[in-house]
C-alpha cells in the first residue's frame, strides 16, 4: 500500500464525525470489487462451549490481540462471538458473546426476534464482520470492525419493517467465562481487569445506555431501554471493545473512539482491504488468472492479517503469529518472520519491514538472533538456545526491490551483515568455509532447532561437537545452510551495491564464487543426482532423499546438469511429484511417515516454493506451473471458502495436518503466484 492511501485513512479515522451525529447518515455507496474475494473465504462460525474452544477459527485486524467469530447457535441474543483474547496464557475466550443485544416487547419483556429463527445472512470480509436478522416487523443489521490495533467497534441498526409503529425493550448485557476477568463500571465505560494479563479492557455503549450495572464482578446489563420506532425507521447502538496494554493510552483511545463514525470508518477499512486484495489480484502471473487463484490470494491474505499483531511487552515492533490458532504459536520465529515478511511484501510494504525489525530486536552483539521471542515472558521464554537458517538477507532484498526504501538498507544492512559473518565465527566446526546447524547451550535438541526441520531423517544420527563456550556444531555440513548462505552473500552483495560500498560487493561476490564451487561439488552426489548433506570432511553423503536436496537450485547454487537431475527426481510421482508434491522426504523412502513425522514426509508449503522456484531458476517453467496447480489443488481446502490454510498437508491424501490458519504457508501461497520483481 502507497503512503498516499495510508494518510487517506489516517485522515478518515481522525477526521470522522461524531457518533453524536443523526444515525440515520450513511456513507457514500462505494463498491468494492476486489473486497468481494474476501466474502467468506474463511469460516469464522463458532460458539465457543467454554474459553478454551478451540473448534473454530477468529477474524482479527490491525494487529489486535484479541479475536471474533460468527455464532453458531445462541438463544434470542444478538451479536458476535468472543472476544478471543490473546492478550492472556495461550489464547482465550473471554466469553461466549461479551456484548449481546436483546429486544422484546410488552411488560413481560417478550422476545421477538432472535439468533434461532430470524437470522438470514451471516457474513465475513477481510475488513469486517456482519450479521442480518428479519422477521416481518424488524430488520436488524449488526456490524463489526476494528477501529484499531486496540478496539473493535460493533454497531446494531434496528429498523422497523411493518406498516405500523412498534415500541420495543431493548438491552445490551454480557458476562465472561471464568479467566480471570472482573468487571467494574467506571464513568461511562465498563472496564475489565484481569489476573492473567496487563492488558486493560474496556467497554463503552452509545449513549442511549447509560444505565449500565455490574452484578457479581463478572457480567453486566443494560436496563431495558424502550425505543419508539414509526415504519421505515432506524435505530442504532454502537459498542466498543478495547483492549490497552499499559504502553498505551486509554484516554487517547477513547477519544478516538468517541470521535468515530462508524460509516466512514467502516468504509476506510473497505478500501483498505480492497485495496490490498487489488494489488494481489492485479500482480498474478500471467498463467494463474483464473478466478481461483485470486480467491486463494484472498484467504492468504485473511491468513496473515488474523496473525498481526502490534507491539506490546517484549515486542518492538508489529509482526505474525504462525498462528493463534495453535497454543504454543503465540510469538514470533525469526525463520518465520523471514517468509512472512516476502509475503507481505506483495502488499504492505510496512508490516513488511516492521516484520523484520521485530526479530533484530533480539540480535546480540557478536551477530546471532534468536530463534523465537514472546510478548510476555512469564508465559514462555524467549529462546536463544539456537537460532534460524540465514534469510534474512533475501527477505529485506526482496522487500527493497518493491520500494527501494534506502533509509530501510541503511538501516538492516549491518545488522544483516553481522549476523551473515556469526555463521562463520560460531557454527564452522573445522573452518573450511562450510557451516554446520548447531546451539548455544550444546544440547542436540536445540541444534536440529536451529535447522527448522526438527527431526529430519538427516539428523538421526547427529552428534554435537564443541566449537568454543556457547557455540557448538553437529557433526554434518548441510547442504540447505550452505545454499541460503550463498544466497544470503548474493543478497548482502545487491544491498552493499544500492548503499555504495564496492568494497563489501566484491568481498561477497568472491566469497560467493568459492562457495558455490563447493556446494556443487561436496554436496552433489552424481550417481543418485541428489544433494545430500555430508560428514564435517565431505566424504560421506548422508543419505535420504529430502527437501534440503533442491535449496541448492533455489539459491541458484547449482550447475545446469545438477538441476536436470534433480528436477526428474521431483518430478518422480514415486518420490516428490505426489498428490501435493514438493514435500519434505521422498514418498519411497522407508521411514516417510506424513501423519507421524512431521519433517519426514507432510507437505510444507515454504519447502515446496522453493521447489517451485528452484525450477523456475533453471528454466523448467513448464514443470513449475505444473506444480504450482497440483500443489494448489491437491492441498485440502486450500482453494474455496471456509477452511483454513494448514501448517502442513499429507502429501499423497492431500489432508491438512497441524494448526490452522498458518502464516508461513499462506506467505508462500502468495509468492507462488505472483509476478517476479
Amino acid at each position: 500500500m502507497n503512503k498516499a492511501i495510508k494518510y487517506l485513512l489516517l485522515l478518515l479515522f481522525i477526521t470522522s464525525l461524531s457518533c453524536q451525529k443523526k444515525l440515520e447518515t450513511k456513507a457514500p455507496n462505494k463498491h468494492f470489487t476486489h473486497l468481494n474475494l474476501s466474502k467468506n473465504r474463511l469460516d469464522y462460525r463458532i460458539t465457543p462451549n467454554n474459553s478454551i474452544d478451540k473448534s473454530g477459527l477468529m477474524f482479527s485486524d490491525q494487529g489486535a490481540w484479541f479475536g471474533y467469530s460468527l455464532p453458531k447457535t445462541e438463544k434470542n441474543l444478538i451479536g458476535f462471538s468472543g472476544p478471543f483474547l490473546m492478550t492472556q496464557q495461550n489464547g482465550v475466550w473471554s466469553s461466549q458473546m461479551l456484548s449481546k443485544l436483546t429486544i422484546s416487547e410488552g411488560v413481560h419483556n417478550e422476545k421477538i426476534i432472535g439468533f434461532k429463527d430470524d437470522l438470514i445472512n451471516q457474513s465475513s470480509y477481510s475488513s469486517h464482520l456482519e450479521q442480518v436478522f428479519e422477521n416481518k416487523n424488524l430488520k436488524i443489521k449488526t456490524e463489526l470492525v476494528f477501529a484499531s490495533g486496540h478496539s473493535a467497534v460493533q454497531r446494531f441498526n434496528i429498523t422497523n419493517i411493518s406498516d405500523a409503529p412498534i415500541k420495543l425493550n431493548t438491552s445490551i448485557q454480557g458476562d465472561v467465562y471464568d479467566v480471570g476477568i472482573e468487571f467494574s463500571k467506571l464513568e461511562q465505560y465498563i472496564k475489565l481487569v484481569s489476573t492473567h494479563t496487563n492488558a486493560i479492557g474496556y467497554i463503552t455503549v452509545s449513549d442511549t445506555f447509560d444505565n449500565i450495572d455490574i452484578l457479581n464482578n463478572k457480567s453486566y446489563y443494560s436496563y431495558d431501554r424502550t425505543i419508539e420506532l414509526s415504519p421505515n425507521e432506524s435505530k442504532e447502538i454502537v459498542v466498543s471493545h478495547s483492549f490497552i496494554f499499559p504502553e498505551y493510552s486509554w484516554e487517547e483511545e477513547r477519544k478516538r473512539i468517541q470521535s468515530i463514525d462508524f460509516d466512514s470508518l467502516l468504509n476506510a477499512r473497505k478500501h483498505e482491504k480492497n485495496t490490498q486484495l487489488e494489488t494481489l489480484v492485479n500482480h498474478r502471473k500471467s498463467q494463474f488468472k483464473d478466478s481461483i487463484y485470486a480467491e486463494v490470494l484472498a484467504k492468504a491474505q485473511l491468513t496473515l492479517q488474523n496473525n498481526w499483531r502490534i507491539p506490546a511487552g517484549e515486542i518492538k515492533h508489529e509482526g505474525l503469529f504462525p498462528s493463534y490458532h495453535y497454543r504454543w504459536f503465540n510469538g514470533f520465529w525469526s525463520w518465520d518472520s523471514w517468509k512472512h515478511a516476502v509475503g507481505l511484501s506483495h502488499y504492505d510494504l510496512r508490516l513488511a519491514k516492521e516484520q523484520v525489525k521485530l526479530m533484530f530486536k533480539f540480535q546480540n552483539d557478536d551477530g546471532f538472533v534468536a530463534d523465537c521471542v514472546y510478548r510476555d515472558t512469564t508465559i514462555e521464554a524467549h529462546n536463544y538456545r539456537d537460532t534460524k537458517p540465514p534469510l534474512s538477507a533475501w527477505a529485506v532484498t526482496e522487500i527493497y526491490k518493491k520500494d527501494t526504501d534506502l533509509e530501510f538498507i541503511k538501516f538492516m544492512y549491518p545488522k544483516l551483515k553481522t549476523y551473515h559473518y556469526w555463521w562463520y565465527n560460531k557454527r564452522d566446526h573445522d573452518q573450511d568455509g562450510l557451516c554446520e546447524y548447531g546451539s548455544t547451550d550444546g544440547s542436540l535438541v536445540a541444534a536440529k532447532w536451529e535447522s527448522g526441520m526438527d527431526n529430519a531423517i538427516r539428523f538421526d544420527n547427529s552428534k554435537i561437537l564443541k566449537n568454543e563456550e556457547g557455540a557448538y556444531s553437529l557433526d554434518q555440513e548441510s547442504v540447505d545452510l550452505n545454499a541460503y548462505l550463498y544466497a544470503e552473500k548474493l543478497s548482502l552483495a545487491k544491498l552493499a551495491e544500492a548503499l555504495g560500498h564496492m568494497n563489501d560487493v566484491e568481498i561477497f561476490k568472491s566469497e560467493s564464487i568459492e562457495l558455490k564451487s563447493k556446494i556443487q561439488t561436496q554436496f552433489f552426489d552424481p550417481n543418485d543426482g541428489w544433494f545430500y548433506d555430508t560428514n564435517l570432511n565431505g566424504n560421506s553423503f548422508i543419505k535420504g532423499e529430502g527437501s534440503e536436496g533442491w535449496t541448492a537450485l533455489w539459491a541458484k547454487a547449482a550447475s545446469q546438469s545438477q538441476a536436470i537431475a534433480v528436477k526428474n527426481r521431483m518430478m518422480d510421482p514415486n518420490k516428490f511429484f505426489t498428490n501435493v508434491p514438493f514435500q519434505t522426504m521422498s514418498a519411497d523412502h522407508p521411514k516417510f511417515d506424513p501423519l507421524k513425522g512431521y519433517w519426514r514426509g507432510p507437505n510444507w508449503l515454504d519447502q515446496a516454493y522453493f521447489g517451485v522456484k528452484s525450477l523456475r531458476n533453471y528454466e523448467f517453467n513448464e514443470e513449475a506451473d505444473r506444480a504450482t496447480i497440483q500443489i494448489l489443488k491437491g492441498a485440502e481446502g486450500l482453494l474455496g471458502n471456509g477452511q483454513s490454510i494448514r501448517e502442513n498437508y499429507h502429501p499423497l491424501t492431500g489432508e491438512g495436518l497441524h494448526a490452522q490458519n498458518f502464516s508461513w504457508s499462506a506467505a508462500h501461497i502468495i509468492m507462488l503466484l505472483m509476478e517476479e520483481d
